[in-house]
């Protein structure tokens, strides 16, 4: 019987809620260094690709073997900058949330792509094999602008109901503590007021402005 969401019809220039957890609901990320390598190959895929730099690299007698080795690695890897944009997400030690629009459809190369690469390095580092992921990754179509907000909320809530406020998402972005140009938060911020409190984002997650300081002091991938 195939499960839910694991059938999917893509369409051009929409949303989609993508999610995927660890076979038999196993912890997927075990340390602060997973968590960041995840983060890493998102920007990777959707910043785009400096080729001028990475050829630049490649053609010094000045750069290293192992520097022309990942300059090589990046450029023959597939870049979703152009076709993918990422609004928010959280990881939780045994999922993911991605909250995405796609222009073009690539969703499904995307995320296989992302699993493989992460799946790869989590069995190399931790020496074990097989599937890391439980089944394929599930995607929903966003139908309207009210589910669109209420997905939002719901990713940047997820760590908070796991009480882990220092789990990386996309929630310091949201509230202005963290700065990261490829996560997309105005898609959402612009339905939302910067001057009135009574209908800004943070009063429609139902927190205080006395619970930001839980988000300062989140890991910030970004340093990674």
């Amino acid at each position: 019987m195939t499960s839910k969401n694991s059938t999917k019809t893509y369409v051009l220039n929409s949303y989609y809620h993508i999610y995927n957890r660890g076979v038999e609901k196993r912890k997927i990320f075990l340390d602060k260094q997973d968590y960041s390598v995840f983060f890493s190959y998102l920007k990777t895929y959707l910043t785009p690709k400096d080729e001028k730099s990475l050829r630049a690299i490649l053609s010094s007698d000045e750069s290293s073997p192992k520097d022309k080795d990942r300059s090589l690695k990046l450029l023959r890897l597939k870049n979703y900058s152009s076709d993918l944009e990422l609004l928010c997400y959280a990881l939780l030690p045994n999922h993911f949330h991605l909250l995405v629009k796609q222009q073009d459809i690539v969703i499904d190369s995307f995320t296989n792509s992302l699993g493989t690469r992460y799946a790869m390095y989590f069995n190399r580092k931790y020496k074990r094999q097989g599937v890391l992921f439980q089944d394929v990754y599930k995607a929903v179509l966003v139908e309207s602008d009210e589910q669109l907000l209420h997905l939002s909320r719901y990713i940047h809530l997820n760590p908070t109901k796991a009480l882990k406020s220092s789990l990386p998402s996309s929630l310091p972005e949201y509230l202005g503590n963290r700065n990261t140009n490829w996560i997309k938060k105005d898609y959402i911020l612009n339905y939302f007021s910067k001057n009135n409190p009574r209908n800004s984002y943070l009063n429609f997650l139902g927190m205080s402005l006395d619970a930001q300081f839980i988000y300062e002091a989140a890991i910030d991938m970004n340093d990674e």
